[in-house]
């Protein structure tokens, strides 16, 4: 049920303004790291596995929390929410930028998760809020869609500006004065939404659903470094499958659930989920890869390999922004599967023809910014309006968890080939060897110590690996998203969107 303020709404388009600073904030810090990652290495020395969760433990937390916020949202109110994420924001990117330890960055960048899940979790719900007209509420999710892209792609290249000037820590110090302008205009000009009626909520399932998507990421992660031997993983791995099952089952038992199990019953929804998931997942994971090799094996420079993505960035805002006029004339359904198939095709390109294609990039930055946006519209097209907190928070995950996994699978696949291929290098010794095995960074730091011949072979095996790897992650990403756009084909509706206006 929906209250007068939320039917009409007069300055509906300021209110998504804010709504997408938010988002373009929040997209930033997905990937504004990547950049950086070779200096924090050399300034923080964290270990293998502290680096991945520097780099992996924001998505992880963002996910983890996004059922959660969402259906607080819906009960204490989403503008309350979406404010109090600006401000865990703000003071969580002061607080990584401020840290000297890798512990206190990644306490840090959890943090700025939690912050960043309150955003997400109310933002798609505050639209669905404001913009009851379908045609207008397709051109905003398209224009939020897109600043969340556009944020997520310029991440690099706005990190690498600030590297070449300034410390590391001003990738997080360029967050507070955002978060200052966001709080004030979402106190004069966002509306305040909630379920007129909400349900009692659950917090046996929200910390089920939280635990358990976070060690499923966690396990993820840990089978890159490991070669999946150590035992402790797969039973964290089991542990939080159990968990996420656990949380289906009881969501089903329950009168009041955290989360609706029947939306998934529409084809729309829940296709719609998991064409973004997927779709999310390759992008952000092919941007981190990108950003490595520009810098590891390419010699840019940190601003080099940010300016390297801007076509990628550019066609995906494009894409985003584009989306509703091509499904307007084609259909939603088209729309979807042709921009999977689309993203699918230019992964198969980075396969064939390496990771410096730029049609290809392009193409990738097209396809994804479609899929982004029409998905997004379908599962807020679906659902009822009392839940909207709730199927943004499905949407939302699907984007976070979409970038936590598709970074541990295709990360998890580049490792294995990596460390398989990486032969036996004459003249380095045995640890040279183990080390330089062990990541692309470490790789090209063994070659620079040791100089000559032995570096340069050291270097020589390195970048052979690491394209071998790229070549069966993008190959495998390719297989999963041509899937998807057949699926996506074969089981939306023509028009792929809800009935619930």
């Amino acid at each position: 049920m929906l209250t007068e303020t939320e039917r009409t709404t007069p300055h509906r388009w300021a209110v998504l303004g804010v709504l997408c600073a938010g988002l373009l904030m929040v997209g930033m810090d997905l990937t504004v790291l990547h950049v950086a990652v070779p200096t924090i290495s050399r300034e923080l020395l964290p270990s293998g596995s502290a680096l991945l969760w520097i780099v992996d433990s924001y998505a992880l937390t963002v996910a983890a929390g996004l059922i959660a916020f969402g259906t607080l949202g819906d009960r204490f109110g989403r503008k309350r929410m979406l404010m109090a994420g600006f401000v865990v924001f703000g003071l969580a990117s002061a607080g990584a930028a401020l840290s000297v330890t890798p512990g206190q960055l990644i306490a840090a960048r959890s943090a700025l998760g939690v912050g960043g899940a309150m955003i997400m979790a109310s933002t798609p719900a505050l639209i669905r809020a404001v913009f009851p007209d379908d045609r207008e509420r397709s051109v905003a999710i398209g224009l939020w869609t897109a600043a969340n892209s556009v944020g997520v792609s310029v991440g690099p290249l706005l990190g690498g500006l600030l590297i070449e000037h300034f410390r590391w820590g001003a990738v997080f110090l360029v967050n507070v004065p955002i978060v200052v302008l966001a709080v004030v205009g979402c106190a004069l000009l966002v509306p305040e939404s909630r379920h007129a009626r909400p349900d009692r909520w659950d917090a046996v399932s929200a910390g089920m659903s939280a635990v358990g998507l976070g060690t499923v990421v966690y396990a993820f992660q840990q089978l890159g470094e490991r070669d999946g031997s150590q035992p402790v993983v797969w039973a964290t791995g089991l542990l939080g499958m159990s968990l996420l099952i656990g949380f289906v089952v009881r969501q089903r038992r329950i009168r009041h659930p955290l989360l609706d199990i029947a939306q998934f019953a529409d084809r729309r929804f829940s296709l719609s989920a998991l064409c973004i998931l997927g779709c999310y997942g390759a992008y952000t994971a092919l941007l981190f890869l990108l950003t490595q090799r520009f810098q590891l094996l390419g010699g840019y420079s940190p601003l080099g390999a940010g300016l390297a993505l801007v076509p990628l960035a550019l066609a995906n805002a494009a894409g985003a922004a584009a989306a509703p006029r091509f499904a307007a004339r084609w259909g939603h359904r088209r729309g979807l599967s042709g921009g999977l198939l689309l993203c699918a095709l230019a992964l198969a390109a980075c396969t064939l023809f390496g990771a410096a294609n730029y049609a290809a990039l392009v193409a990738a930055g097209l396809g994804s910014g479609t899929v982004m946006t029409l998905g997004s519209d379908a599962i807020l097209g679906a659902a009822a309006p009392e839940r909207a907190g709730e199927a943004g928070a499905v949407q939302e995950t699907s984007f976070s968890l979409g970038a936590g996994l598709g970074l541990a699978v295709l990360g998890t696949v580049l490792s294995l080939v990596y460390r398989s291929q990486f032969g036996p290098v004459p003249g380095a010794s045995a640890q040279q060897w183990n080390t330089a095995r062990g990541s692309l960074g470490a790789a090209t730091e063994v070659a620079a110590r040791a100089g000559g011949r032995v570096g340069d072979a050291l270097r020589g095996a390195a970048e052979r690996a690491f394209d071998t790897g790229f070549a069966v992650a993008t190959a495998s990403a390719a297989v999963v998203l041509a899937l998807l756009g057949v699926l996506a084909w074969k089981g939306l509706p023509e028009s792929g969107r809800g009935g619930h206006n």
